[in-house]
């Protein structure tokens, strides 16, 4: 694999984070709105994080989640020539990607705990392949999405009991 060096490398590795960062953003606006309403209406389980606590904590995420894609592109674009396994590894954190903002368009946006769990649970097979994925190509990669996967883990009973709790 040749990296790239210098202020070029880091400025893709700037380009992947900010992708993340983006899609946290876009999530953002169906999330904003809905928190201080519909959501806080909503009866949560006992183990529900204060509020305050979500951006940092998903903010840190996609950073991580930016780097790990980072370091998965260097292999997919190394030794001037394609790695498939990567590639396919980068296309399947894209389509992770998509569900994640896409959880938020329905839980928060639509106000739709149920459709919410459906998508979070495709959402988490598509993080589980993205992170085996990277874990074949690239161990620090794998390290680094760890903490996503664990996250959107809880997310995922949260996101049920919230259902359970508000039929």
């Amino acid at each position: 694999m040749v990296k790239s060096s210098g202020p070029h490398r880091l400025g893709t590795l700037a380009l992947f984070v900010l992708a993340c960062e983006a899609v946290g953003f876009i999530g953002s606006i169906f999330t904003l709105q809905s928190i201080p309403s519909w959501y806080a209406a909503l009866i949560k389980p006992p183990f529900n994080p204060p509020d305050w606590l979500f951006a940092p904590v998903w903010a840190i995420l996609y950073a991580l989640m930016g780097i790990a894609a980072f370091f998965i592109w260097e292999h997919a674009n190394g030794a001037g020539k394609r790695d498939g396994r990567a590639c396919a590894a980068l296309n399947m954190f894209g389509v992770q990607l998509i569900l994640n903002a896409l959880w938020s368009a329905v839980f928060f946006g639509m106000h739709s705990p149920l459709l919410g769990f459906i998508v979070i649970l495709l959402l988490l097979f598509a993080i589980v392949l993205a992170t085996w994925r990277f874990y074949s190509i690239d161990l620090r990669a794998f390290w680094l999405m760890t903490p996503y996967l664990l996250w959107v883990c809880f997310a995922a009973l949260l996101n049920f009991y919230i259902f359970a709790l508000n039929p």
